[in-house]
């Protein structure tokens, strides 16, 4: 199984907006005990991944892998074998029909369409099902889809490169660059996860940033599969129409959705959409409004890039699952710019305890990952 989830990691820069599965076929190695590592090894008679929509699932690239050596043979997928017909056949009956004996599960699927009735149909052709093997290693890799089947919106992780003082940019506005090549390489992970790159209009003036993802800046050893990287669309919140056309994000040809609480009549390019959301009623965008709106576009995870008045208001919406912190070791002193836009707290019992989740050392840099506490697993 905990092949399968190492396959399933390799489809995560281009599986959006499905999640990521891995599925290992094995066979009891004659002679040997499946214990040890050389068994296990010699066993795999077939693998495969899920790599982007409308393609093959894990369990069709295994089984083919695998050719006759499938019959009686247990197959460890990392979700549930989907049981409806959708861009592709359902995996369960490619299972049923090419004569595996059992199947081990790590989750049951949640999506509505499938959610148990795969495992069943399996069961209801004699199969033995084992569901629950590595199960939260299995959510973790396909968090942000679980997020939007379960909370009808997408998994939002923020990101913030700071001071050791927790600023962004020097008082008259310079920020490049805070943190070390090395974490901005780390960065170009991040984007390449996400369904969408969310920022504000204001950052766009300011920063004029690509915000694309740029697989050759990858860190070194970065894994991934065989197919390329996918450019996650932009969204731009820009409610007052302030984006110019001559911005760098809408010059590469690439998705950008402009996100506005009123139609503008702007002719726009073919690859960028305007998209009217609700207002908050002071003239900004409703924040969970966007979301709804970005889950209902199939959008399951949301990367954000923002100046602090955008991420302060995904945190105090309770927006932001995670929180993801480069830390720099500088300092930008008073008048440096804060990372967020906050109200002042008053009460000790009102103070939010974000969860570390990882601490590791990017460069000379410090990258912690914090959860929200309703989130935290």
């Amino acid at each position: 199984m905990r092949r399968a989830l190492m396959l399933a990691r390799y489809g995560r820069f281009t599986t959006h907006p499905n999640p990521n599965v891995g599925c290992v076929i094995v066979r009891s190695a004659e002679g040997r005990m499946e214990a040890t590592e050389s068994a296990w090894i010699d066993a795999i008679v077939g693998e495969g991944y899920h790599a982007r929509a409308g393609e093959p699932h894990a369990e069709v690239h295994a089984l083919r892998a695998a050719g006759e050596k499938v019959k009686g043979a247990t197959a460890y997928v990392t979700l549930e074998p989907c049981s409806h017909f959708g861009r592709t056949p359902p995996c369960a009956n490619a299972l049923i029909e090419a004569g595996v004996s059992r199947v081990v599960v790590a989750m049951r699927d949640p999506f509505p369409e499938v959610a148990g009735q795969g495992i069943q149909r399996l069961k209801d052709a004699g199969i033995q099902v084992d569901v629950g093997l590595c199960e939260d290693e299995a959510y973790a890799v396909s968090r942000g889809f679980f997020t939007r089947v379960e909370k009808q919106r997408p998994l939002v992780l923020l990101k913030l490169a700071t001071t050791l003082d927790g600023k962004i940019a020097l008082a008259n506005g310079e920020s490049k660059w805070v943190t070390s090549p090395e974490a901005r390489a780390d960065v170009q992970l991040g984007r390449a996860e996400a369904g969408a790159i969310l920022t504000g209009a204001r950052t766009v003036l300011l920063d004029d940033p690509t915000l694309n993802v740029r697989p050759e800046q990858f860190p070194e050893g970065s894994v991934y599969g065989d197919f390329p990287v996918r450019q996650p669309v932009r969204v731009v919140l820009d409610a007052r129409v302030e984006v110019p056309m001559s911005a760098k994000l809408l010059q590469d040809g690439a998705p950008v959705w402009l996100i506005r609480t009123q139609s503008s009549g702007q002719t726009l390019p073919d690859h960028v959409e305007e998209i009217v959301v609700q207002g908050d009623g002071y003239g900004r965008i409703d924040l969970h409004a966007l979301m709804a709106e970005l889950a209902q576009r199939q959008i399951h995870t949301v990367w954000v890039e923002a100046g602090a008045r955008l991420a302060g208001a995904l945190v105090q919406a309770d927006l932001v699952d995670d929180l993801i912190l480069y830390q720099a070791p500088k300092f930008f002193g008073p008048d440096g710019l804060n990372g967020m836009n906050l109200p002042t707290v008053s009460d000790m019992q009102a103070v939010v305890s974000w969860q570390i989740q990882g601490c590791t050392r990017v460069g000379p840099d410090i990258k912690l990952v914090l959860q929200h506490p309703k989130t935290a697993t």
